[in-house]
């Protein structure tokens, strides 16, 4: 009889990106379910002078829903302390357009796996970070501090989503006091650069008194010489019209003192060839 053959199956090694190093991670000291963190040393030209320091901030991919900020903080500061987490979903630069927002304004987070930048304050914890042993996971939830999961995980989110109107009328007010203040400071920019463009190469400043309840306004001797220029070329257009509108004139006058003449010169012709015609019979 042959012996029957049997299928066994092949393990796979897992493939870790390159420069990468593996973080094992488990939820709960007793669970058998382990999850892998892929972390690197964060190197970006461009953020030199960013939030991101290039000797002190480590890059981790992967990172699973139940990690919050302060979760992940928790987590990496066994290797040092950390300064600050950044949680997102897509890698990017650090640097935000518009006003930054309070987290009432803010709009949900999206769950699902992120990507992190930790910061440490000392260069060593990236070091300690990428040389963790493999066997050794980090445990997310512990007795001192457990996550939240679940039902009690809906119920706790649910319950911070209610704001307290007094909380809310103070984070509006800080929030429009700033807007204020930016507009103030965007309106003295440009009007600083409104003078430097006003501004002769002496840097001569003449200020005009404007209409009744206007601010004064800055003009400069260049400005002044177009605006007497300007009056100048308006002047001399006005000369030559005065001066055609007078050259006409004088024209009609001309033409009408002409027909005056030859109306004169017509009737004493007809009056001498009436006196000709005249009957004489002796």
């Amino acid at each position: 009889m042959a012996p029957s053959k049997k299928k066994h199956a092949t393990k796979q090694a897992c493939v870790t990106p390159e420069g990468f190093a593996v973080l094992p991670l488990q939820f709960s000291p007793d669970s058998a379910a382990r999850h892998s963190l892929y972390v690197k040393e964060h190197k970006v030209r461009a953020e030199k002078t960013s939030c991101r320091p290039l000797d002190r901030t480590l890059f981790v991919l992967n990172i699973p829903p139940y990690c919050s900020q302060s979760v992940t903080q928790d987590l990496f500061s066994k290797f040092g302390v950390v300064a600050s987490v950044e949680l997102r979903d897509v890698p990017g630069s650090s640097q935000e357009s518009g006003p930054k927002l309070p987290k009432i304004f803010r709009p949900a987070a999206k769950q699902g796996f992120k990507v992190g930048y930790v910061v440490f304050e000392s260069s060593s914890s990236i070091t300690a970070a990428k040389s963790h042993p493999h066997d050794e996971s980090l445990v997310v939830s512990t007795e001192q501090k457990p996550v939240k999961t679940g039902v009690q995980k809906w119920i706790q989110q649910y319950t911070k989503s209610i704001i307290h109107p007094d909380k809310l009328q103070q984070t509006v007010n800080s929030f429009m006091q700033d807007y204020d203040k930016r507009q103030e400071k965007e309106a003295e920019r440009q009007k600083e650069e409104a003078e430097k463009q006003q501004e002769d190469e002496e840097g001569w400043v003449k200020v005009t008194r404007g209409h009744k309840g206007a601010k004064a306004r800055p003009h400069s001797e260049a400005a002044n010489q177009r605006t007497l220029q300007r009056e100048a070329r308006k002047k001399r257009r006005k000369e030559l019209m005065n001066f055609y509108t007078w050259q006409h004139k004088n024209t009609q006058k001309e033409h009408i003192a002409e027909l005056r003449r030859k109306f004169e010169e017509d009737k004493q012709r007809i009056a001498l060839m009436r006196a000709q015609r005249k009957f004489k019979p002796y």
